[in-house]
């Protein structure tokens, strides 16, 4: 194990060198896990969105024709724009047994001791597959598993489980809520600040929907929780993280856009609180930016709408990992992550990987080494005792 948690390490570093912000391409990082791949006999396939700016990766070890175990795990991270870091977030600093650096928690972590495993798994005669599938735009609405997904589909037998490696301490999560995302955009009518009568101001009926939104808010954190509830906070919470609009202060905004969220806990209607967000619209604040200037109006845009994670209690992921993790309980999430599409698609699913939440998307993100070191055992008894054996736990 020791040249497995060294090489770990290196790859984590390589793979944080690339800047795969999800607003550039990931296609540099791609193609190296792909060069290393073929160092070890292995074909990578490669799945592009529509401008050919991205790509997922997916990759098969083993036999074709057996149920497999698919580690997947999203190549993007978010921004460092105005965060203050101690170093470059994308040069990865190893100090106080810790690794720093933008990815290293969420989710580089996973994917470098993932590949770091290869060699280990080509010394195997594998009974069991393992599909690798790494993917692109899963910080900005989980756009490219789906089409990772369809290329799986395809198929000649459907995998036995699917891990997603985003951090969870290597605790075994069975449930995550759902996420919906959205921008809406209102434009008003400009006019000279004294006339706030013939003109239509943006930003305050922007406002006022944003109020509206803290109202739905504060009415789903009264809501009793369900006392079994394992979700921190145990409700659907809404946020509006960024707002911009007007262009001087003596003059009525003609534009005003702001982004919103909901994450909705497992199993309740995802279009509940978009509908009600309409009906506000088209029957409170419509009529009134009409009745000054029928050309203004509001525009919302669904930006993302990822399925939350059900609880499969006892189904072959969960039982599977509890085994490998060595663990007895499950535990629940308020994130959202790939897991729902897969599980949307017919697979049993749970989220294992090294690194913490709390780290994730901040300034000086890091992960502990003994994460990643614990994460390789994980794998270790993957090889061992599930895919290298012919009766498999």
């Amino acid at each position: 194990m020791q040249s497995n948690k060294i090489n770990s390490v290196e790859l984590i570093k390589k793979l944080v060198s690339f800047n795969t912000t999800s607003k550039l391409s990931n296609l540099e990082l791609i193609h190296f896990i792909a060069d290393y791949l073929s160092t070890h006999d292995l074909d990578a396939n490669l799945i592009y969105n529509d401008s050919k700016s991205k790509a997922n990766l997916y990759a098969l070890i083993g036999p074709e024709d057996v149920p497999g175990i698919v580690l997947s795990g999203h190549t993007d991270v978010v921004p460092v724009d105005g965060q203050e870091w101690e170093s470059n977030p994308f040069d990865v600093v190893e100090k106080d047994g810790r690794l720093y650096g933008r990815g290293t928690s969420d989710m580089k972590s996973f994917i470098g001791v993932v590949l770091s495993m290869i060699p280990e798994i080509q010394k195997s005669a594998l009974n069991v597959p393992i599909h690798l599938a790494f993917s692109f735009d899963e910080e900005v609405g989980c756009l490219g598993a789906p089409l990772m997904i369809k290329e799986m589909s395809h198929l000649k037998v459907k995998p036995r489980a699917v891990i997603v490696g985003e951090p969870t301490q290597m605790r075994v999560v069975n449930a995550h809520k759902g996420v919906a995302s959205f921008h809406t955009a209102v434009r008003g009518l400009e006019r000279h600040s004294s006339e706030t009568h013939r003109g239509v101001n943006a930003v305050e009926y922007a406002g006022a929907l944003i109020h509206y939104l803290n109202s739905i808010s504060d009415e789903m954190r009264q809501i009793p929780p369900d006392e079994n509830s394992r979700f921190d906070p145990p409700y659907t919470t809404v946020h509006v993280g960024t707002i911009t609009g007007g262009t001087a202060q003596n003059i009525i905004p003609l534009n005003c856009e702001f982004t919103w969220e909901y994450r909705m806990m497992p199993g309740e209607d995802p279009d509940m609180i978009k509908s009600r967000f309409d009906a506000y619209v088209n029957e409170e604040i419509l009529p009134k930016m009409h009745a000054v200037d029928p050309s203004t109006g509001i525009t919302t845009e669904v930006r993302a709408s990822v399925p939350g994670l059900m609880p499969e209690r006892g189904s072959d992921a969960e039982s599977l990992v509890l085994a490998l993790a060595q663990q007895n309980v499950t535990q629940a999430v308020s994130y959202g992550t790939e897991g729902g599409q897969y599980q949307e698609a017919g697979n049993s699913v749970v989220i294992c990987g090294p690194g913490s939440i709390s780290q994730a998307h901040k300034p000086n993100e890091y992960i502990e080494l003994s994460q990643i070191r614990e994460c390789e055992i994980f794998f270790q008894r993957l090889i061992d005792e599930v895919c290298n054996v012919k009766n498999s736990i």
